[in-house]
């Protein structure tokens, strides 16, 4: 057939491919079903199992053998997603219950990988084999083709609890994202009950506050505490909100005279889990070492199998409750879980809240247990049928051995036993003969009847017989009665449920509270005489003005910048890239001469390896400037663009801000106070520079790295916001740029040139 061209925008077919991958990546990939609440690849990598025969009373079997097998037969992806499911699905500081048991290294809560995959290994959890795969084998639910049609695998898994909450869910779709908090088995069981006596059978509407009666919030598998218990009825009716979580913290008191107290953290957010709790250890020592934390004096990770032990040694007196509400505010001590109820049903992604999500289940169960019971109805059906056709043959067996020596084939004594049907068999007698003719069996009990040996016509096993007929009248008689009955069907649901929670039940690991907010008073600073310090390497601390007078000498050689103030003062940086970055003096620790101080970076936004400081000055000093004069700052770029700015535009909260705007790949030079000020401890001010009044003329004075200079009036540089790039000071020639700018106060020797001038006067 030959080829046709099908003319099409471009666009169309950009827009349809794109919608047909991301509802791929949607149902697919990415978010779990509502029915059995697991991803495509969960599902897969525990069906590979089960036909491998990973039970739990077998050994473990290699990593890489489950992961190729599921690969190759039911998920095309790659290994690593398959793996990294498999450690997951093990690891119980995520799960709520572990599908899997791991043997080997399958990472730690502390964000350490598992090893790879040629050293593990894996087997099924005797939960996983009872609550997810127990009833594959009863035709409960549908097989589909998988990628290339060779295999058949589960459309979905006949799990008995509902998976969705009781592990939880996170997903990335294309466009959406799922959350899912893990909860309480027996909690969520308990809700499911409720919701089968009173929604299903009572015909109640059931609220989502009875539902959290017995389920009252998450229960994370690494404890913690849930502070906002009134906002949960919220978020679990619509599906979407935030649960605030903190770390459990015990304060421990030192033994004996030289004991130190201890706070020690048991309990971690489940957000904490992996690298950052590396991340909290770091962010502490910070706050200690920019003494925000001053009481204090060590911290280490005793964690081990057993548990979270993360313990901060204090100093003696120190104000406990003051410290929880700093690592509460400033630590991932206290963070929030985003919930996000997505997942796919009937198809389609859908937010779904907490009874929604119960009910659902609830369906899912009643339609497993009818396809369960016609099944194994339609097979007791079937045995029936059988165990009477060989109660009967066991009446007249001599008959049916009579036809069997004479008849010539099998298929003949087949017939005969069928239908009657007597021709080419040898009798011994007519009335034999007459006896057979009426012999009406069906042809399944026929085949049962040539297959039975004689062994089975000892008494004992007639007797056996017997009682297998009886027990499958009793089989049919109950099938029946559930498939005909919702009150006895849902009666065999709860019983299976309550089955589960007596074997697996746990206690709940989160506790559920209002808890008060972390409120972190400002403790008064008190106003005392200082000085600074920061050494060429970006180190900064503050010392007391008489240790610094002692030490003067000492102190002026060993660090590049040596600047008095108070206790009470902010410093503001002015850097090449054109930001200004504050630092407030409380936030700097106060050490000795000889003591290192804190890198600069530390204590703001500002970072050392990608600006430099070209000028620095206190918060009040801009404050001064602002009420005493107008366009106290001058700003001079290396690409010589100039401008002259208001002090009080840089009087702001913010910690970062962009102190003027540069064009291209300019860089800021300088910036040059026009004000002089007071001192830091409250000498008289000099006042206010003129820009020019007769010899006291101000002069600007700019000099290339090429070694030209231009001066003139600081009153011709324009006054700008500090949003504006400034206008050209000098004109400057090919690969040439300003190495210096100064203002010169008083007379000038020599003439002053024009702004236009380059590179000459």
């Amino acid at each position: 057939m030959p080829e046709q061209i099908v003319k099409t925008e471009y666009s169309d077919v950009m827009q349809k491919s794109y919608i047909d991958y991301s509802m791929s990546v949607i149902t697919a990939r990415a978010l779990p079903d509502i029915r059995d609440g697991l991803k495509p690849v969960q599902r897969r990598v525990l069906y590979a199992m089960d036909q491998l025969g990973l039970n739990a009373d077998k050994p473990h079997r290699k990593s890489a053998r489950i992961v190729g097998d599921a690969m190759g037969k039911y998920h095309p992806h790659g290994d690593s997603s398959i793996y990294e499911t498999l450690v997951v699905m093990s690891q119980d500081f995520k799960k709520g219950m572990a599908l899997v048991d791991g043997h080997g290294n399958f990472g730690s809560i502390e964000g350490d990988g598992a090893a790879a995959m040629r050293y593990t290994e894996a087997k099924l959890k005797k939960f996983t084999q009872e609550v997810f795969l127990a009833d594959l084998d009863k035709d409960v639910v549908d097989f589909v083709p998988n990628f290339d049609g060779s295999e058949n695998e589960p459309e979905v898994l006949p799990v008995r609890v509902p998976n969705l909450l009781v592990n939880g869910a996170d997903g990335i779709a294309v466009g959406m994202v799922t959350n899912i908090p893990t909860h309480n088995l027996s909690e969520v069981i308990d809700s499911v009950i409720y919701y089968y006596e009173h929604g299903v059978l009572g015909k109640e509407q059931v609220s989502i506050e009875e539902l959290m009666n017995l389920c009252p919030g998450p229960d994370f598998p690494t404890g913690g505490i849930v502070i906002n218990k009134s906002e949960l009825p919220d978020i679990y009716r619509s599906g979407t909100g935030k649960i605030k979580l903190r770390g459990k913290v015990e304060f421990e008191p030192g033994k004996g005279k030289t004991g130190k107290d201890r706070l020690v953290i048991t309990e971690i957010p489940y957000t904490m889990i992996g690298g950052n709790i590396a991340k909290f250890m770091q962010d502490v020592y910070s706050l200690a070492e920019s003494r925000q934390l001053n009481d204090i004096t060590d911290i280490s990770n005793e964690s081990s199998k057993d548990g979270i032990r993360i313990v901060l040694e204090l100093k003696k007196g120190a104000d406990t409750e003051y410290i929880k509400n700093v690592l509460y505010k400033k630590t991932k001590l206290e963070d929030t879980f985003g919930v996000n109820m997505l997942a796919i049903v009937d198809g389609k992604p859908e937010t779904l809240g907490f009874a929604d999500i119960i009910k659902h289940f609830c369906d899912f169960q009643v339609e497993l247990n009818t396809r369960k019971y016609n099944n194994l109805l339609a097979k007791e059906e079937e045995n029936r049928e059988i165990k009477e056709g060989l109660i009967r043959a066991v009446d007249v067996i001599d008959l049916i051995i009579e036809i069997l020596r004479g008849s010539k084939n099998l298929s003949m004594a087949k017939a005969c036993l069928i239908s009657g049907e007597t021709e080419g068999i040898k009798f011994k007698t007519e009335a034999s003969k007459k006896q057979a003719a009426q012999l009406k069996f069906t042809e399944r009990q026929a085949e049962a009847i040539l297959a039975m040996r004689l062994s089975k016509l000892i008494g004992l096993e007639v007797e056996a017989l017997m009682g297998e007929y009886d027990k499958c009248l009793k089989n049919i008689k109950e099938y029946t009665k559930i498939l005909k009955s919702k009150k006895a069907m849902i009666n065999v649901i709860i019983r299976n449920l309550e089955k589960i929670k007596k074997n697996y039940a746990y206690d709940r690991r989160t506790l559920i509270e209002d808890g008060v907010a972390a409120v972190l008073p400002e403790k008064p600073v008190v106003i005392s005489e200082l000085v600074m310090l920061m050494d060429r390497f970006g180190y900064v601390k503050t010392v007391e003005r008489a240790l610094y007078d002692k030490n003067k000498e000492t102190a002026d050689k060993e660090n590049k910048t040596v600047k008095p103030l108070l206790s009470t003062d902010a410093l503001c940086i002015f850097t090449d890239k054109g930001n200004m970055h504050k630092v407030y003096v409380k936030d700097m620790p106060q050490t000795k001469i000889k003591d290192k101080g804190v890198p600069i970076d530390n204590l703001c936004n500002y970072r050392s390896s990608a600006e430099s400081i070209v000028y620095m000055c206190l918060s009040k000093e801009l404050d001064e400037a602002a009420v005493m004069s107008e366009n106290s700052l001058l700003f001079v770029s290396k690409n010589a663009m100039i401008k002259r700015v208001d002090a009080g535009e840089f009087i702001v909260s913010k910690r970062t801000i962009a102190a003027t705007k540069l064009a291209g790949d300019d860089e800021l030079l300088a910036v040059i106070s026009l004000y002089e000020h007071k001192s830091a401890f409250g000498v008289d001010p000099s006042g206010q520079i003129s820009l020019s009044t007769g010899d006291e003329m101000q002069t600007v004075s700019l000099e290339t790295k090429k070694g030209y200079k231009l001066k003139f009036p600081l009153d011709e540089v324009p006054a700008k916001k500090k949003t504006a790039v400034g206008v050209r000071g000098m004109k400057l020639s090919e690969g040439d740029g300003l190495k210096s700018a100064e203002v010169i106060k008083g007379k000038v020797k020599g003439t002053v040139g024009h702004r236009d001038a380059k590179g000459k006067k």
